[in-house]
């Protein structure tokens, strides 16, 4: 099942990728072939949109990043809880 999955993300990924190299070469062309704004213009736009993938990324890892915490901290709160009631079970039962 997990190479499934592994294989279902890794496609997902891949076209993810390839959005944002098309959109990266769209906006590349278009700033490109503009004649009408100046070239300091261009430069700042491509520096924004630059900054603003970079932020972006961050965001995701850092939201990915609490998930796995939060999952993390409840793995270890269900292996607790399972080990109190095998010990209260154990007592009862002997």
């Amino acid at each position: 099942m997990s190479q499934f999955n592994r294989s279902d993300n890794t496609l997902i990924m891949s076209l993810n990728g390839l959005g944002v190299a098309v959109s990266y070469g769209m906006l590349g062309l278009s700033l490109w072939l503009s004649p009408d704004v100046p070239l300091a213009t261009k430069g700042y736009w491509g520096i924004s949109v630059l900054m603003l993938t970079l932020a972006l990324v961050n965001f995701v890892k850092y939201r990915f990043d609490d998930r796995l915490s939060e999952d993390r901290i409840q793995r270890i709160e269900d292996a607790r809880n399972e080990k109190l009631l095998e010990d209260y079970v154990g007592e009862n039962a002997s």
